[in-house]
């Protein structure tokens, strides 16, 4: 569908139709278009920007991926991005100058208004991926002893520059934040009533430098529309919306699914091959050492394999259902320490239950595999032998994949990024040792039959 757009946008570009290329914006959001521009040659983008205005171009450099707002900065001149800017948030405004170099970024600033720069420099100041990073400026902020009528006029005034309508913040006069007033208990209210007086001063707030996916946490728990972020004065400094919030969301699951796989949050399908190979190969050269682990456990019973070669075709039995039952538990940990559900301190007592799971899903498993080896070679020990190796690997899945994320996170390690290398080679090293050490010991029985 997008090849299609694309082929009738550049050829609008070149007949300069500006009609159809309006024509297309209309019909597409513009997080669309973005998506459509990025396959634009240099060329037709300055001349795409040449025929839309700066309002619709904004919010296309709003919506784009940054690959492509770094390229539009670089391919416009600077006044015109200073045009754009002035129909763009703050906070957004704030991410696009972060990811430019320095001198590119100052040179910037040093073209827009005074009061915009200090508010910029000041959201440059905080951590990406703190609340200060993500927080917008650009709010309704009044003070409490304003009438409703008065908190009209104010909000019919300021409210067209504003990223949120919706919510009204409550100052007192000291520009503390006293509470939070919704816009339609003030529509509804006597014009003479006092703005305090209808607000709630039960407020959900954060400090700038609280990071983000707590952040995500505290407005999903208490389902809010917007969140104050407040300095230790009480003084509100901004407020983190909830479009941003889903970003977040997105951003952080991505973040986890790819540390679960040993891959690098900033790496992409058309990243260049030399930064995959910085991003994987550490990894790797870490998942090699741990296997070794694993074939120097296995070496151990070299002269018991050597007797027993069915032993051989049932070892990757007992390694990949330990390592795919430790997967689960490890998903499940990994999504409930984001969520904030579980801790160490607070919820060990839970490894019983992980315990007690791998119990009942190794007999359930190692049942049937018993059963399917017993029947190919005819040896009912070698049956027993899996079935016991089965439940022992699953109960040490079960136990590992509880513990190792918990523990990681008290050390101040990200749970998603080490565990899977942790677990691998507990469920590998142990597995292996139980089922050719059960071998080991009944081997007279093996050989026998």
């Amino acid at each position: 569908m997008f090849d299609e757009v694309q082929k009738e946008l550049i050829y609008s570009l070149l007949e300069n139709d500006k009609e159809k290329i309006y024509e297309i914006m209309n019909d597409r959001y513009p997080v669309d278009m973005a998506i459509i521009l990025e396959k634009l040659s240099d060329t037709s983008l300055l001349k795409f920007y040449k025929l839309v205005d700066n309002q619709r171009m904004a919010e296309i450099l709003e919506q784009a991926s940054e690959k492509l707002q770094v390229r539009m900065i670089k391919l416009f001149d600077f006044e015109a991005i200073v045009k754009l800017f002035f129909y763009m948030s703050k906070d957004d405004i704030a991410d696009i100058l972060g990811k430019l170099p320095i001198y590119m970024r100052k040179d910037l600033l040093k073209m827009m208004k005074e009061g915009d720069i200090k508010q910029l420099e000041e959201l440059l100041g905080y951590d990406e991926e703190s609340a200060g990073g993500i927080m917008t400026t650009e709010y309704i902020a009044l003070k409490g002893d304003l009438s409703i009528g008065e908190s009209l006029k104010k909000i019919k005034e300021i409210g067209p520059k504003t990223e949120v309508i919706e919510i009204i913040f409550v100052l007192n006069q000291n520009t503390e934040l006293i509470g939070m007033a919704d816009l339609r208990d003030i529509l509804v209210e006597p014009e003479d009533k006092k703005l305090i007086e209808i607000m709630n001063d039960n407020i959900i707030f954060v400090y700038p430098e609280v990071d983000q996916e707590k952040v995500a946490l505290l407005v999903s728990k208490y389902d809010l529309k917007a969140i104050p972020v407040i300095n230790h004065k009480n003084s509100l400094l901004g407020i983190i919306t909830v479009d941003d919030i889903i970003d977040v969301i997105v951003e952080e699951q991505t973040e986890d699914v790819l540390r679960l796989g040993g891959v690098s949050k900033e790496e992409r399908v058309d990243t260049t091959l030399i930064t995959s190979i910085k991003k994987r190969l550490p990894w790797l050269f870490i998942n090699l050492v741990t296997a070794f682990f694993a074939s120097f456990t296995v070496g151990l019973f070299e002269d018991v394999i050597a007797q027993v070669v069915a032993l051989a075709a049932a070892m990757p039995i007992v390694a990949g259902m330990g390592g795919n039952a430790g997967t689960q538990t490890l998903s499940v940990m990994i999504r409930s320490i984001t969520l904030g559900e579980v801790s160490l301190k607070k919820n060990w007592r839970l490894v019983f239950k992980e315990v007690a799971l791998g119990v009942i899903n190794g007999a359930a498993t190692g049942a049937i595999t018993g059963m399917i080896l017993y029947m190919k070679y005819e040896n009912l020990y070698l049956g027993l032998i899996i079935f016991a190796a089965m439940i022992g690997n699953l109960v040490i899945a079960g136990f590992f994949g509880f513990l190792i994320p918990l523990l990681l996170k008290v050390f101040g390690i990200d749970p998603a990024l080490a565990s899977a290398i942790f677990l691998t080679t507990a469920t590998d090293v142990f597995g292996f040792f139980l089922f050719l050490g059960l071998a080991k010991m009944f081997l007279p029985f093996l050989i026998h039959t």
